[in-house]
């Protein structure tokens, strides 16, 4: 089990409305035309720069069709670009826009760039019809100064972007992308663009950067995407590969920006580092994701629990190892949707302040937590399904409300108190680990529920509440760790719960709950079905535990002060007379069901032949 503290870092979010004028109509350039068209006047736009369709994008930043009568042509070719405009200089291989228009551009670059270099008022649209565009020195697509560049991938086109030497600073502008941008970008269209770079980034927004449709396929030794203020995606097809993150926003200067925002796409993300990571809040609505960082689950450095200190297996640190989490937050994050698969060697969702998930389908694989949050974590719908994990369920505050839960993890199934990640012991001597934090909670009132745990199965360093849901534990086969652990108050009020583990740790709910709860520990291990039948023979409530077991903690409804209960486990049966409301009481150094007390070493055999007490309430 983890003891953590917790370091909490709410951040507020933000959200950033930006408007834009657009074209209208729907016209494409075959891909094998090698030229760029230039509209001469943005007044032909049929898309309201005021309309949005939520706060996040606008109109135009949907918008793909675009008229061909009101463009002209430019031909990219190595050395013999030709155009007829004024706003297009052409020096070499190096093309420079520098008015407001809508840029139809196609052709072949075997190493140049195009730069945009207008007024800061104006906004640039290019189209990409067919473009391979390899720069040795800088980005592809540079931008230098304008309002905003929108890049419309044409119907069915193909688009190639590439840079594998290296990236020269231009004067204060350090440009390490294949696409780099000082200003908002939006890329949208029905074609596809695929972008190569072992020596920087894929695209870069140091404002903000929208996608809204398109195939992207980028490799970078760094982010894949990057948006200093945020990264919007409302909807597209992902495959990218980087060496750091995935998809990544951060602002240091503004706390408030920096945030990620995914409506909707197709993602298949492998990142050496975190697949999304957002400095400020991560929100998404929907998508279909598959995500796989640090090698994922199979190459995080393995942890192991020495008397209360989790501990790396290898001697290496947090420090020294970079961050490799699935999806990750500075402040809030926020899931209310879609269907997600993370691998993760590190956390696989995570955040340094608030969780909340209120549906979508989430598959996670990881080295370390399943979902952890600094602050609160709030579970009211959706399917999770943690089938590997050091902790699965880690929050300072976890509530649960409704939604299909499933843990399996080598530690505690549900921590609360975890805190901040990767100081989850605390430090010293042992002695000074075993610190509880009365303000930590875990709250259950909905949802079905399933943890195998290694550990605790549910563990709070402060109180446990249970006033509905369905909870099923299948609790640690040694007695250092208890199906059920609390360092507060546990009081159940509603809903079943049936946890199973050993003895030595056991702990049942308290005299404040107002259902009937039973604890009952067995002579010997045994394995099997639990179930729990009334007095005329009905059948309660059952559940088959993953491990042997020899304490059994079971509630329901229907369970009530006076009744009698028949309890079977494996192929024993016990009578269980409710003369109070809890039956099989624990405290520090006591076991339930009349156990003796602890010894020196904090082990007393109880009447029954059971083991005594244990470390009491250790958490």
């Amino acid at each position: 089990m983890s003891f953590k503290k917790i370091i909490s870092a709410v951040l507020l979010s933000a959200f950033v409305t930006a408007t834009f004028a657009g074209c209208s109509n729907s016209d494409t350039q075959t891909a094998d035309e090698a030229t760029v068209k230039i509209s001469s006047s943005s007044t032909s736009s049929n898309a309201d720069d005021s309309s949005t369709d939520d706060e996040m994008f606008t109109a135009r930043d949907k918008e793909i069709g675009y008229d061909e009568s009101e463009c002209e042509t430019i031909t990219l070719s190595d050395n013999a670009s030709t155009s007829s405009l004024k706003s297009v200089k052409i020096d070499g291989n190096t093309i420079t826009v520098s008015e407001e228009g809508t840029y139809i551009v196609s052709g072949t670059l075997s190493d140049g760039q195009i730069i945009i270099d207008g007024d800061k008022n104006e906004k640039i649209r290019f189209i990409l019809d067919g473009v391979t565009i390899n720069s040795n020195t800088g980005a592809p697509i540079y931008v230098k100064q304008t309002d905003k560049l929108f890049i419309t991938l044409a119907e069915n086109s193909k688009n190639v972007l590439t840079n594998n030497k290296q990236f020269t600073a231009d004067g204060d502008n350090n440009v390490d992308a294949v696409i780099f941008s000082k200003d908002d970008i939006t890329l949208n269209g029905n074609g596809s663009l695929e972008i190569t770079t072992n020596c920087g980034h894929g695209i870069v927004s140091k404002d903000d950067l929208k996608i809204t449709s398109g195939t992207y396929s980028i490799t970078s030794s760094s982010h894949a995407l990057d948006g200093k203020d945020s990264v919007r995606i409302a909807s597209g097809t992902f495959t990218l590969n980087s060496d750091k993150d995935g998809i990544h926003s951060e602002n240091a200067d503004d706390t408030s920006l920096g945030f990620i925002y995914i409506a909707g796409g197709t993602f298949r993300i492998t990142s050496d580092g975190d697949g999304m990571d957002a400095s400020a809040y991560l929100t998404i609505l929907d998508c279909n994701a598959t995500i796989k960082s640090g090698g994922g689950a199979s190459n995080a450095e393995k942890k192991q629990e020495e008397f209360g200190r989790m501990e790396d297996a290898s001697s290496s640190t947090d420090s020294d190892t970079a961050s490799a989490k699935g999806i990750k937050a500075g402040g809030n994050l926020t899931i209310s949707g879609g269907t997600l698969s993370l691998d993760c060697a590190d956390d696989a969702v995570h955040s340094n302040a608030d969780i909340s998930i209120s549906n979508g389908n989430l598959t996670i694989a990881t080295g370390d937590d399943g979902i952890h949050a600094d602050s609160s974590l709030k579970i009211s719908g959706g399917i999770i399904n943690v089938t590997e994990s050091y902790e699965g369920i880690e929050g300072f505050e976890i509530t649960v409300s409704g939604g299909t839960i499933s843990v399996v993890s080598s530690d505690d199934g549900f921590n609360a108190a975890g805190g901040n990640d990767s100081s989850g012991y605390g430090g010293g001597m042992p002695q000074d680990n075993f610190s509880a934090d009365s303000d930590a909670k875990i709250t259950i009132s909905g949802g079905k529920i399933t943890v195998d745990a290694k550990g605790d199965g549910l563990d709070s360093n402060g109180s446990l509440c249970v006033s509905g849901g369905e909870i099923f534990v299948t609790g640690p086969s040694d007695n250092d760790n208890g199906a059920l652990d609390y360092n507060g108050d546990a009081q159940i009020t509603g809903g079943t719960i049936v946890a199973v583990g050993m003895s030595g740790m056991t702990q049942n709910f308290g005299s404040s709950s107002t259902q009937g709860s039973i604890l009952s520990n067995t002579a010997t291990n045994t394995s099997g079905e639990v179930v729990l039948k009334d007095s005329n023979g009905n059948v309660l409530v059952s559940f088959t535990p993953t491990r042997e077991y020899n304490s059994v903690v079971v509630s329901t409804p229907d369970v009530k002060k006076g009744s009698t209960y028949t309890l079977t486990t494996g192929d024993s049966s016990t009578t269980i007379e409710m003369s109070d409301i809890i039956y099989g009481e624990s405290t520090q150094g006591r076991t339930p069901n009349g156990g003796g007390q602890g010894g020196p070493n904090g082990r007393g055999q109880a009447p029954n032949g059971n083991m005594g007490g244990g470390f009491g309430n250790r958490l």
